[in-house]
């Protein structure tokens, strides 16, 4: 690999740093900014619904360094500088998911959350969440996805309300507030 390669892929894999207020400060390197230490970044969760309107929940591949084996959202990340949402979704989806998703809508714009895994790292995002259309059948990539199935709107929040451990935490805090966003299928083109 020449040194320019090495240097665009380190410039492209970073996360960018939050201020308290939201305004960003600065990048770090995405492969070590999660720690017992994690500063404050932006991020993006994504909610994949069905025609039918089932939602499409994962679990994290083991080798995750946070919430190893925990059932999730369909996926979540980190836009890199310079790239919309949009795009950080597109290419999030592809390669968590193999799949292709149409119209992500925000839903919940203000998302914010702290929490600690059992091994102590530390998750602490700035992190809107988004609905988006399944635009064909996951294909997950084992690195990231170790299972996954479709549940209900109704079914998601059954169990949040019964039992909220097994899911993130991120999770369990954004299913809540979704309320009605998870029932529609986003329509519009994307």
């Amino acid at each position: 690999m020449t040194d320019s390669s090495t240097a665009r892929i380190a410039v492209e894999d970073h996360v960018m740093l939050m201020d308290a207020d939201g305004t960003p400060c600065g990048l770090a390197p995405r492969a070590t900014v999660h720690s017992a230490h994690t500063p404050l970044h932006l991020a993006f969760s994504c909610h994949v619904v069905r025609e039918n309107g089932d939602v499409l929940l994962t679990r994290r591949a083991l080798s995750k360094r946070t919430w190893p084996g925990v059932w999730t959202n369909s996926f979540c990340g980190h836009p890199r500088e310079g790239e919309s949402f949009a795009e950080a979704i597109s290419r999030h989806a592809r390669h968590e998911l193999g799949m292709a998703v149409r119209a992500p809508e925000v839903t919940l714009p203000d998302f914010r959350y702290r929490a600690v895994d059992a091994s102590g790292i530390v998750e602490n995002e700035i992190c809107p969440v988004f609905v988006a259309a399944a635009a064909g059948e996951p294909v997950p990539n084992p690195e990231e996805v170790m299972d996954l199935r479709w549940v209900s709107p109704d079914e998601l929040a059954d169990l949040v309300e019964l039992s909220p451990w097994t899911l993130s935490p991120w999770t369990a805090l954004q299913v809540p507030q979704l309320r009605g966003s998870l029932a529609r299928v986003p329509v519009r083109a994307s």
